[in-house]
Protein backbone atom coordinates (compact mmCIF):
# COMPACT_ATOMS: atom_id res chain seq x y z
CA UNK A 1 0.00 0.00 0.00
CA UNK A 2 1.42 3.35 -1.02
CA UNK A 3 1.66 6.43 1.19
CA UNK A 4 -1.05 8.16 -0.83
CA UNK A 5 -3.49 5.29 -0.25
CA UNK A 6 -2.73 5.28 3.49
CA UNK A 7 -3.36 9.02 3.66
CA UNK A 8 -6.65 8.62 1.77
CA UNK A 9 -7.77 5.81 4.11
CA UNK A 10 -6.95 7.93 7.15
CA UNK A 11 -8.98 10.80 5.75
CA UNK A 12 -11.94 8.49 5.15
CA UNK A 13 -11.76 7.12 8.70
CA UNK A 14 -11.50 10.64 10.13
CA UNK A 15 -14.55 11.79 8.19
CA UNK A 16 -16.52 8.77 9.39
CA UNK A 17 -15.55 9.49 13.01
CA UNK A 18 -16.56 13.15 12.65
CA UNK A 19 -19.90 12.16 11.15
CA UNK A 20 -20.61 9.63 13.89
CA UNK A 21 -19.47 11.70 16.87
CA UNK A 22 -20.30 15.28 15.87
CA UNK A 23 -22.58 15.68 12.86
CA UNK A 24 -25.04 12.89 13.72
CA UNK A 25 -25.68 13.96 17.36
CA UNK A 26 -26.07 17.60 16.32
CA UNK A 27 -28.52 16.63 13.57
CA UNK A 28 -30.56 14.55 16.02
CA UNK A 29 -30.67 17.42 18.53
CA UNK A 30 -31.78 19.88 15.85
CA UNK A 31 -34.57 17.57 14.66
CA UNK A 32 -35.78 16.89 18.22
CA UNK A 33 -35.65 20.60 19.03
CA UNK A 34 -37.60 21.45 15.89
CA UNK A 35 -40.31 18.90 16.76
CA UNK A 36 -40.58 19.85 20.43
CA UNK A 37 -40.38 23.63 20.01
CA UNK A 38 -44.19 24.16 19.60
CA UNK A 39 -44.89 21.96 22.63
CA UNK A 40 -42.33 23.82 24.74
CA UNK A 41 -43.72 27.16 23.58
CA UNK A 42 -47.27 26.22 24.59
CA UNK A 43 -46.14 24.95 27.99
CA UNK A 44 -44.05 28.04 28.71
CA UNK A 45 -46.96 30.25 27.67
CA UNK A 46 -49.23 28.41 30.09
CA UNK A 47 -46.99 29.29 33.05
CA UNK A 48 -46.12 32.87 32.03
CA UNK A 49 -47.67 35.90 33.68
CA UNK A 50 -49.89 38.01 31.42
CA UNK A 51 -47.29 40.77 31.19
CA UNK A 52 -44.73 38.36 29.71
CA UNK A 53 -47.28 36.86 27.31
CA UNK A 54 -48.14 40.26 25.82
CA UNK A 55 -44.59 41.66 25.99
CA UNK A 56 -42.92 42.97 22.83
CA UNK A 57 -40.41 41.61 21.92
CA UNK A 58 -41.41 38.10 22.97
CA UNK A 59 -40.24 36.73 26.28
CA UNK A 60 -39.16 33.20 25.37
CA UNK A 61 -37.83 32.13 28.77
CA UNK A 62 -39.67 34.02 31.50
CA UNK A 63 -38.23 34.77 34.92
CA UNK A 64 -41.67 34.82 36.55
CA UNK A 65 -43.91 31.76 36.61
CA UNK A 66 -47.51 31.25 37.64
CA UNK A 67 -50.19 28.55 37.77
CA UNK A 68 -53.00 31.09 37.63
CA UNK A 69 -53.94 30.10 34.08
CA UNK A 70 -54.50 26.48 35.12
CA UNK A 71 -56.52 27.59 38.16
CA UNK A 72 -58.58 29.93 35.99
CA UNK A 73 -59.13 27.14 33.47
CA UNK A 74 -60.77 24.85 36.03
CA UNK A 75 -62.57 27.60 37.97
CA UNK A 76 -64.26 29.32 35.02
CA UNK A 77 -65.13 26.21 33.00
CA UNK A 78 -66.02 22.60 33.96
CA UNK A 79 -62.78 21.33 32.44
CA UNK A 80 -62.77 18.11 34.45
CA UNK A 81 -66.06 17.30 32.76
CA UNK A 82 -64.50 17.95 29.34
CA UNK A 83 -61.64 15.58 30.20
CA UNK A 84 -64.15 12.90 31.18
CA UNK A 85 -66.07 13.39 27.91
CA UNK A 86 -62.92 13.03 25.81
CA UNK A 87 -61.74 10.01 27.79
CA UNK A 88 -65.11 8.25 27.61
CA UNK A 89 -65.54 8.78 23.87
CA UNK A 90 -61.93 7.87 23.06
CA UNK A 91 -61.84 4.74 25.24
CA UNK A 92 -65.22 3.47 24.04
CA UNK A 93 -64.44 3.97 20.34
CA UNK A 94 -61.01 2.38 20.80
CA UNK A 95 -62.51 -0.67 22.52
CA UNK A 96 -65.13 -1.06 19.78
CA UNK A 97 -62.55 -0.67 17.00
CA UNK A 98 -60.32 -3.34 18.53
CA UNK A 99 -63.24 -5.62 19.43
CA UNK A 100 -64.67 -5.52 15.91
CA UNK A 101 -61.39 -5.19 14.02
CA UNK A 102 -59.49 -8.11 15.54
CA UNK A 103 -62.00 -10.85 14.55
CA UNK A 104 -62.41 -9.28 11.10
CA UNK A 105 -58.64 -9.18 10.65
CA UNK A 106 -58.33 -12.83 11.69
CA UNK A 107 -61.03 -13.84 9.22
CA UNK A 108 -59.23 -12.04 6.38
CA UNK A 109 -55.86 -13.47 7.40
CA UNK A 110 -56.75 -17.12 8.01
CA UNK A 111 -60.15 -18.02 6.58
CA UNK A 112 -60.67 -18.54 2.88
CA UNK A 113 -63.45 -16.10 2.16
CA UNK A 114 -64.93 -15.50 -1.29
CA UNK A 115 -63.53 -12.24 -2.63
CA UNK A 116 -61.14 -11.74 0.30
CA UNK A 117 -58.61 -9.84 -1.83
CA UNK A 118 -61.34 -7.51 -2.99
CA UNK A 119 -62.38 -6.95 0.61
CA UNK A 120 -58.80 -6.13 1.64
CA UNK A 121 -58.51 -3.72 -1.29
CA UNK A 122 -61.72 -2.03 -0.20
CA UNK A 123 -60.48 -1.73 3.40
CA UNK A 124 -57.20 -0.22 2.19
CA UNK A 125 -59.08 2.25 -0.02
CA UNK A 126 -61.25 3.34 2.91
CA UNK A 127 -58.11 3.83 5.01
CA UNK A 128 -56.69 6.24 2.42
CA UNK A 129 -60.00 8.09 2.10
CA UNK A 130 -60.04 11.52 3.87
CA UNK A 131 -62.51 11.13 6.70
CA UNK A 132 -63.54 14.78 6.52
CA UNK A 133 -65.32 14.04 3.22
CA UNK A 134 -67.77 11.91 5.22
CA UNK A 135 -68.89 14.93 7.21
CA UNK A 136 -72.02 15.89 5.26
CA UNK A 137 -73.26 12.31 5.05
CA UNK A 138 -72.70 11.76 8.77
CA UNK A 139 -74.46 15.02 9.54
CA UNK A 140 -77.57 13.81 7.72
CA UNK A 141 -77.41 10.46 9.53
CA UNK A 142 -77.08 12.17 12.92
CA UNK A 143 -80.09 14.35 12.12
CA UNK A 144 -82.18 11.43 10.88
CA UNK A 145 -81.43 9.29 13.94
CA UNK A 146 -81.69 12.24 16.34
CA UNK A 147 -78.24 11.59 17.76
CA UNK A 148 -77.31 15.22 18.29
CA UNK A 149 -75.83 15.90 21.74
CA UNK A 150 -75.34 12.19 22.25
CA UNK A 151 -72.03 10.42 22.81
CA UNK A 152 -73.00 7.92 20.11
CA UNK A 153 -72.77 10.74 17.55
CA UNK A 154 -69.00 10.67 18.16
CA UNK A 155 -68.37 7.06 19.16
CA UNK A 156 -69.90 5.53 16.02
CA UNK A 157 -68.02 7.75 13.50
CA UNK A 158 -64.72 7.40 15.38
CA UNK A 159 -65.09 3.62 15.43
CA UNK A 160 -65.96 3.53 11.72
CA UNK A 161 -63.01 5.76 10.77
CA UNK A 162 -60.48 3.73 12.78
CA UNK A 163 -61.82 0.27 11.96
CA UNK A 164 -60.08 -0.11 8.54
CA UNK A 165 -56.67 0.76 10.02
CA UNK A 166 -57.25 -1.71 12.86
CA UNK A 167 -58.14 -4.46 10.41
CA UNK A 168 -55.08 -3.89 8.22
CA UNK A 169 -52.60 -3.78 11.12
CA UNK A 170 -54.04 -6.79 12.91
CA UNK A 171 -54.34 -8.78 9.67
CA UNK A 172 -50.60 -8.39 9.00
CA UNK A 173 -49.83 -9.66 12.52
CA UNK A 174 -52.12 -12.68 12.21
CA UNK A 175 -50.48 -13.58 8.91
CA UNK A 176 -47.07 -13.69 10.58
CA UNK A 177 -48.13 -16.07 13.35
CA UNK A 178 -47.27 -19.74 12.66
CA UNK A 179 -50.29 -21.80 11.69
CA UNK A 180 -48.98 -24.69 13.82
CA UNK A 181 -50.42 -22.98 16.89
CA UNK A 182 -53.90 -23.07 15.40
CA UNK A 183 -53.51 -26.68 14.28
CA UNK A 184 -52.52 -27.71 17.81
CA UNK A 185 -55.45 -25.74 19.27
CA UNK A 186 -57.89 -27.48 16.93
CA UNK A 187 -56.53 -30.85 17.99
CA UNK A 188 -57.17 -29.84 21.62
CA UNK A 189 -60.79 -29.05 20.76
CA UNK A 190 -60.65 -25.25 20.68
CA UNK A 191 -63.26 -23.42 18.63
CA UNK A 192 -62.23 -20.56 16.36
CA UNK A 193 -63.41 -17.99 18.90
CA UNK A 194 -61.62 -19.69 21.81
CA UNK A 195 -58.45 -19.98 19.73
CA UNK A 196 -58.60 -16.30 18.84
CA UNK A 197 -59.21 -15.06 22.39
CA UNK A 198 -57.01 -17.46 24.40
CA UNK A 199 -54.07 -18.07 22.07
CA UNK A 200 -53.74 -15.60 19.20
CA UNK A 201 -54.73 -12.28 20.78
CA UNK A 202 -52.21 -12.58 23.67
CA UNK A 203 -49.49 -13.05 21.04
CA UNK A 204 -50.54 -9.85 19.27
CA UNK A 205 -50.48 -7.55 22.31
CA UNK A 206 -47.95 -5.13 20.70
CA UNK A 207 -50.21 -4.77 17.66
CA UNK A 208 -53.29 -4.27 19.85
CA UNK A 209 -51.56 -1.60 21.92
CA UNK A 210 -50.11 0.20 18.90
CA UNK A 211 -53.41 0.23 17.04
CA UNK A 212 -55.33 1.12 20.18
CA UNK A 213 -53.10 4.11 20.91
CA UNK A 214 -53.42 5.40 17.34
CA UNK A 215 -57.20 5.04 17.58
CA UNK A 216 -57.29 6.70 20.99
CA UNK A 217 -55.19 9.66 19.84
CA UNK A 218 -57.45 10.24 16.83
CA UNK A 219 -60.60 10.16 18.96
CA UNK A 220 -59.03 12.35 21.66
CA UNK A 221 -57.88 15.05 19.22
CA UNK A 222 -60.75 15.04 16.68
CA UNK A 223 -62.38 18.46 16.33
CA UNK A 224 -64.80 18.81 13.40
CA UNK A 225 -67.25 16.05 14.36
CA UNK A 226 -67.12 17.01 18.04
CA UNK A 227 -67.75 20.67 17.21
CA UNK A 228 -70.76 19.94 14.98
CA UNK A 229 -72.50 16.97 16.56
CA UNK A 230 -72.19 18.12 20.19
CA UNK A 231 -73.50 21.59 21.04
CA UNK A 232 -74.38 21.09 24.71
CA UNK A 233 -71.65 22.67 26.84
CA UNK A 234 -71.54 19.87 29.41
CA UNK A 235 -70.82 17.25 26.70
CA UNK A 236 -68.02 19.01 24.83
CA UNK A 237 -64.60 17.43 24.41
CA UNK A 238 -61.24 19.03 25.18
CA UNK A 239 -60.36 20.27 21.64
CA UNK A 240 -63.72 22.05 21.28
CA UNK A 241 -63.64 23.45 24.81
CA UNK A 242 -60.09 24.77 24.32
CA UNK A 243 -61.01 26.41 21.01
CA UNK A 244 -64.04 28.12 22.54
CA UNK A 245 -62.33 29.61 25.58
CA UNK A 246 -63.18 33.29 25.87
CA UNK A 247 -61.76 36.22 27.80
CA UNK A 248 -63.45 38.63 30.16
CA UNK A 249 -64.38 40.80 27.18
CA UNK A 250 -65.09 40.25 23.49
CA UNK A 251 -61.76 41.78 22.46
CA UNK A 252 -59.59 39.77 24.85
CA UNK A 253 -57.90 36.56 23.72
CA UNK A 254 -56.98 34.43 26.78
CA UNK A 255 -53.65 33.10 25.54
CA UNK A 256 -52.67 31.80 28.97
CA UNK A 257 -55.78 29.66 29.60
CA UNK A 258 -55.74 28.44 25.98
CA UNK A 259 -52.12 27.32 26.39
CA UNK A 260 -53.02 25.69 29.71
CA UNK A 261 -55.93 23.85 28.08
CA UNK A 262 -53.61 22.65 25.32
CA UNK A 263 -51.10 21.39 27.88
CA UNK A 264 -53.83 19.61 29.88
CA UNK A 265 -55.13 17.97 26.71
CA UNK A 266 -51.68 16.86 25.59
CA UNK A 267 -50.35 15.57 28.91
CA UNK A 268 -52.46 12.34 29.02
CA UNK A 269 -51.32 11.42 25.51
CA UNK A 270 -47.67 11.94 26.47
CA UNK A 271 -48.10 9.71 29.53
CA UNK A 272 -49.87 7.08 27.45
CA UNK A 273 -47.11 6.93 24.84
CA UNK A 274 -44.33 6.91 27.44
CA UNK A 275 -46.01 4.14 29.45
CA UNK A 276 -46.48 1.90 26.40
CA UNK A 277 -43.32 3.00 24.61
CA UNK A 278 -41.73 -0.45 24.46
CA UNK A 279 -44.92 -2.13 23.21
CA UNK A 280 -45.37 0.58 20.58
CA UNK A 281 -41.86 0.02 19.24
CA UNK A 282 -42.49 -3.73 19.14
CA UNK A 283 -45.76 -3.20 17.32
CA UNK A 284 -44.25 -0.87 14.73
CA UNK A 285 -41.14 -2.96 14.06
CA UNK A 286 -42.65 -6.46 14.15
CA UNK A 287 -42.76 -7.87 10.68
CA UNK A 288 -40.10 -5.51 9.35
CA UNK A 289 -37.71 -8.47 9.11
CA UNK A 290 -39.27 -11.77 8.17
CA UNK A 291 -37.43 -15.01 8.39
Amino acid sequence: MTATQKFTDRQTVSKAIIMRRIVLPISVLLIVGYCLAPVAWQFLTSIKVNADISAVPNVYFPKRYTLAHYIELFERRPFLNYIFNSAFVALTSTALALGLGAPAAYALARLRLPGDKLIVTGVLTVTLFPYILLFLGLLEIVRALNLGNNYLALIIPYTAVNLPLTILVMRSFFQQLPSDLEDAARVDGYSIWQMLVRILLPLTVPALITTGILTFIFAWNEFIFALTFITRDSMKTIPVAAAQLGGTSVFEIPYGPIAAATAVGTFPLVLLVLFFQRKIVQGLTAGAVKG
